[in-house]
This record gives structure tokens, C-alpha cells and sequence, in this order.
């Protein structure tokens, strides 16, 4: 089931490159470039197993926001083939930058399969995931993908880091076009903070008011009173948000925002004196690097909360963590570098567990993948299982991963994910 979280992860980070571009990119490579397919086996005993990441490294979005999935996976697979590789194979790890464009995505496609043959793409984080009915009709698993768009809930053969009910026929996303999360979000901020009072703050664009009405839908079915804020795209008074906020008595405060805007209203909100009880983001944003991020709104700062499926980066005593964190070193650490590591380590028991089985093929990994007993990356996950279910539940249950930030402390895990569950309606969008 594509929750909530995923959804609002994907929304925010299409909203920044949306609000950063007048128009998007259109332009795809022909079908007959595809025409000359791999093969389904592995290479030859003695030959690296050549696996692909593919990335928007360099996107309308910026910077590296796309990087951490790419860079937590290569650093498994260094770990890995510094422990012997697997079972004495080196894993060649071949990486593409597709731009943030469909175009782009489709070369990376085309030369990671047809031209490098890779066995497999791990930890793939696509602004726009274009090439992926390519990479399904190609046959080729596509493991613990960061699902930005909606190809991970329409396609076989791809496998996203947090799991999907859908049928995946790849006829349409969801069922019949349509994708659904729950809003355990929601449930556990009125349940452990006694929150009722939630602001959405968006721009007076498309992408952004569509993306608050996402978040509203889930508020409100909650039974939160909700504040909508909407700022000028062009001359945002933030300011004048903030002073609302505060007259309001908001407790939460989500935002529709570009991460730009989304410091702006920090500062906002430092100026004119806002007290809220969270103000809370999403996983992408979910790094050692908030200090600087948002230096200029130090009370603001220490009011950012975050929630997500994967076991929190600074919890150094859960062993798992402890293997991720040392391998990292000393460099800025983020939840999306955790989460590509848990999508190498997946592929790797999952070949693994094929070798031990005399064979490793495609066909072997994508069992492993789809068996009923769900993933958790030995604890770094929520449960990932892949359910094909022919309709849509109306209720789930769900558990949450939740972490807020103290300046002397870094991110601090609220509860335990493993505990913090709860059984909450499933509630459509359209992606």
C-alpha cells in the first residue's frame, strides 16, 4: 500500500521542481532503441555482477536532493565487496544521471540495460521515471526504488522501497487510476500530542494547492479543525502567515512549499513570535544538515518534526544503524541514504538467497522480492511486502517512524516504529 508519506515525499519534491520550471521537459527516446534486450541470467562464474542506480543527480530541484538513496547503496555495495563481495562475485556498481528530465531517464534506461547489461536496478530516485515501462518490459527488477512517481504502484518488475498492494498490471497507477494511504500521520500527532488544530500552507499554484488538498483530505478525515494558508507564488507575504498562524492557535503546520519558501516561513515565524507544537516535513528533508538549512529561525528549527517507514539514521544503538552509520564516516547523513542501503542490502539477501538455491536469476530475485513473509532490512524498514491486491482496502494497519529535531541532539525518535501503529482508513487521490 502506497501510504500517505510516500505520496507527500513525491508531491513536495515535484511541487520544487514544478515552482523552479516554467514548463517540464517532453521529449522521450524511440521504442526501436530498446529494441535489443539482456538476457534474464547472471553474468558467468568469476565476472562482476554489474547492478545500476539510476538518479536525478543534477534536476530542476537542485543540489543533491536526489543523491542519497544512490550514495546509501553504493556505500553497501563498497562494504560488500570489501567483505569478499557476493559469495566471491565483486558487485560492479555502473551509476547514471538522468538529468531530471524523461529524456534523460530513458538514455539512462537504454544504457544501463541494453549497453551495460546490468542484472538489476537498485535504489533508482527519478524526478520523472519515464523509462519505467521499459525497464518492466525488459524484465529487469528494479529494487527499492524511491517511488517519486507513480510507476512503482503501475508496473511489474518494480519493487519500491515501501512496498505497494496495487495489481501493477501497467495498465494505470493504483487501481483503475487511482492510489490510496492512510493517515496514521495524522492519528498519531493528535493521539500523542493531542493536536486538533493542523495549517497547510501553499502558494496560489497548481502543483502546490493540489498537493495541500492531499494533506487536508488527510487531516480532515481525522478530524482535525483545518487552517488553510495560501501565499502569492510570485510576492509571498510569509510574514502575514505567520501572523495568522499565531491568531489561529495552530498547533501543526504543514506546508505546500518549495524548500526555499519552506525557510522563509520559519523565519516568519520566528519574527512574529508562532508557538506550534510541530511543524512538520518529510522524509527527503530528514538530514544532519538542518542547523544550516534553517540557521536563521532557531525556534522554528526546534519545532520540526519528521515521519517516515525507516528506522531513524541517528539511532546508533540499533546495530543496523550502527553498520550504516560507520560505513557513511563523518560526512552530512540522511534518512534517504539509509533507505538506499536497506535497497542494496535487499537485493543482496535476495540474491543470496538464490545463490544458496544453485541459481541466480532474475526470475529467483523477484520471488525473493514478492514472497509473503514482508522486509524489513534486519530492522531498518517498516515491513515491505508486495500484496497484488485486486481491490483496495478500505482500512489498514499501519505503523510510523517518527523523529523531531533538538539542536544539542540531532533527530530524536518519538516511540518505537515497530510499536507506533495504528488501524486507519485508506483514503483515495489521483496521483
Amino acid at each position: 500500500m502506497r501510504t500517505f508519506r510516500a505520496a507527500e515525499t513525491a508531491a513536495a519534491l515535484l511541487l520544487a521542481a514544478l515552482l523552479a520550471l516554467a514548463t517540464a521537459c517532453g521529449s522521450r527516446l524511440p521504442e526501436s532503441a530498446f529494441e535489443t534486450r539482456p538476457t534474464a541470467t547472471s553474468p558467468s562464474d568469476g565476472e562482476p555482477l554489474r547492478i545500476g542506480i539510476i538518479s536525478s543527480a543534477t534536476s530542476p530541484v537542485g543540489g543533491d536532493a536526489f543523491t542519497g538513496p544512490r550514495d546509501g547503496a553504493r556505500a553497501w555495495f563498497d562494504a560488500l565487496n570489501a567483505r569478499g563481495g557476493l559469495d566471491g562475485r565483486r558487485v560492479e556498481v555502473v551509476t547514471c544521471d538522468d538529468g531530471g528530465s524523461g529524456v534523460g531517464n530513458n538514455e539512462c534506461v537504454h544504457r544501463l540495460i541494453d549497453e551495460r547489461k546490468v542484472f538489476a536496478l537498485v535504489a533508482t530516485t527519478a524526478f520523472d521515471y519515464a523509462g519505467a515501462p521499459l525497464v518492466s518490459r525488459a524484465g529487469v527488477p528494479d529494487i527499492g526504488g524511491q517511488p517519486l512517481t507513480p510507476a512503482y504502484d503501475t508496473y511489474p518488475h518494480l519493487y519500491g522501497i515501501y512496498g505497494s498492494s496495487a495489481p501493477r498490471t501497467g495498465a494505470a497507477p493504483g487501481w483503475h487510476g487511482v492510489l490510496y494511504g492512510g493517515t496514521e500521520v495524522y492519528r498519531w500527532f493528535e493521539r500523542e500530542t493531542g493536536a486538533r488544530t493542523a495549517a497547510v500552507v501553499s502558494y496560489n499554484q497548481a502543483a502546490s494547492a493540489a498537493y495541500a488538498r492531499l494533506v487536508t483530505q488527510g487531516l480532515r478525515a481525522e478530524g482535525y479543525r483545518v487552517v488553510d494558508e495560501q501565499v502569492d507564488f510570485a510576492l509571498p507575504n510569509f510574514r502575514a502567515v505567520a501572523a495568522d498562524l499565531k491568531a489561529q492557535g495552530a498547533d501543526l503546520v504543514f506546508d505546500a512549499l518549495d524548500t526555499h519558501g519552506n525557510t522563509r516561513l520559519c523565519e516568519a515565524m520566528d519574527e512574529v513570535g508562532v508557538h506550534v507544537t510541530a511543524k512538520v516535513t518529510n522524509v527527503q528533508n530528514w538530514s544532519s544538515t538542518v542547523s544550516r538549512d534553517y540557521a536563521k529561525s532557531p525556534v522554528c528549527r526546534n519545532t520540526l518534526w519528521v515521519t517516515g517507514s525507516s528506522r531513524n539514521y541517528a539511532d546508533e544503538h540499533h546495530p543496523a544503524v550502527r553498520e550504516f552509520r560507520e560505513a557513511m564516516g563523518e560526512g552530512p547523513v540522511s534518512q534517504w541514504q539509509l533507505e538506499g542501503w536497506a535497497a542494496a542490502m535487499w537485493f543482496t539477501d535476495a540474491a543470496r538467497s538464490c545463490l544458496a538455491e544453485g541459481s541466480l536469476t532474475r526470475a529467483c530475485v523477484e520471488r525473493f522480492v514478492n514472497r509473503a513473509e514482508p522486509y524489513t532490512a534486519r530492522g531498518l524498514l517498516l515491513p515491505v511486502r508486495f500484496e497484488r491486491l485486486p481491490e483496495p482496502p478500505k482500512t489498514r494497519h499501519t505503523c510510523l517512524s517518527v523523529a523531531r529535531w533538538q539542536d544539542d541532539r540531532g533527530w530524536v525518535s518519538q516511540g518505537d516504529m515497530d510499536t507506533d501503529c495504528a488501524t486507519v482508513p485508506q483514503l483515495g487521490y489521483r496521483p
